[in-house]
């Protein structure tokens, strides 16, 4: 056995374990910390095909962004876990129906696929020799020549859904005093500068 099939064998294994840990883990704080575990066995099984690009988008935006923010949001916020465990068990038939029908879709899939070697011949956009061109080079010369445009429609569509969380989350409190920027600089010397004429002997009110 190659160096290269044991650390598959030895990601996969790793990634296999700490995804029933995260299921299994009671402590939600461990589960997201199993699941960022996951992500790094898995973006070495990116490596070890030669899927840099893939690897380190798994990292970056994964575990850079998305487990740590639930990390956080885990932590931060004071939920009753065992008050939401209570009511587990009345939803474990449907859950359990679901299941099964997940697990018959993929059996369909995967028992019922077969794939021809003719296949790689019908491919419009074949990818180079590693010897010609990178993984990342080649990714980015499809993605920013071919489908560009729907790259940015994708750009934004997610601008759009950004703004619309932050309206939506937005609660405006009229009990704080807010900067009224039009209103400022709209101002004069006139309603900038009170000025007041204090008799002698009398204070301002």
């Amino acid at each position: 056995m190659g160096l290269q099939a044991l650390f598959f064998y030895l990601f996969a294994f790793v990634a296999i374990a700490s995804a029933f840990m995260v299921i299994w883990a009671k402590n939600p704080v461990h589960s997201v910390l199993f699941l960022i575990l996951v992500f790094f066995n898995a973006a070495g099984l990116f490596l070890l095909l030669g899927a840099e690009f893939l690897a380190m988008i798994l990292l970056v935006v994964y575990v850079g962004a998305v487990a740590v923010l639930f990390l956080f949001v885990v932590m931060m916020l004071d939920i009753d876990f065992t008050e939401l465990r209570a009511g587990v068990l009345e939803y474990a038939p449907i859950g359990a129906l679901i299941g099964l029908i997940l697990a018959a879709e993929l059996i369909v899939v995967i028992g019922g696929s077969a794939i021809s070697p003719e296949i790689a011949k019908t491919v419009a956009m074949p990818i180079p020799a590693l010897t010609e061109r990178t993984n990342t080079a080649a990714l980015g010369d499809v993605l920013y020549t071919n489908y560009v445009y729907f790259f940015q429609i994708a750009g934004l569509v997610l601008l759009v859904a950004m703004i619309g969380a932050i309206v939506l989350t937005l609660k405006h409190r009229t009990n704080i005093k807010r900067q009224n920027i039009s209103r400022q600089v709209a101002r004069t010397p006139a309603t900038a500068v009170e000025v007041i004429k204090v008799k002698p002997g009398q204070g301002v009110n």
